[in-house]
C-alpha cells in the first residue's frame, strides 16, 4: 500500500493545529517532521500524523 503524504493545510485540518503551533511543536521535538518532496515543498506521512494523534489521545 502506498503511503499518503499530507501538505500543511491538510495536517492542520486533521490535527486542529495552526501553522505556528505545528512548527513550534516540531522545534521542541513533539511533532513529526515533514519530508522534502521538492526543493520548496514538504509533506508529512499520513501514518506519522495518525500515530501522533493516537499518542495524544492515550495520554
Amino acid at each position: 500500500m502506498v503511503e499518503r503524504h499530507l501538505r500543511r493545510p491538510a495536517v492542520s485540518e486533521m490535527t486542529g493545529l495552526g501553522r505556528s503551533t505545528i512548527y513550534d511543536l516540531m522545534a521542541r521535538d513533539e511533532f513529526p517532521r515533514p519530508i522534502k518532496l521538492t526543493a520548496k515543498a514538504v509533506a508529512w506521512p499520513e501514518s506519522a500524523i495518525a500515530a501522533w494523534l493516537k499518542s495524544r489521545t492515550s495520554e
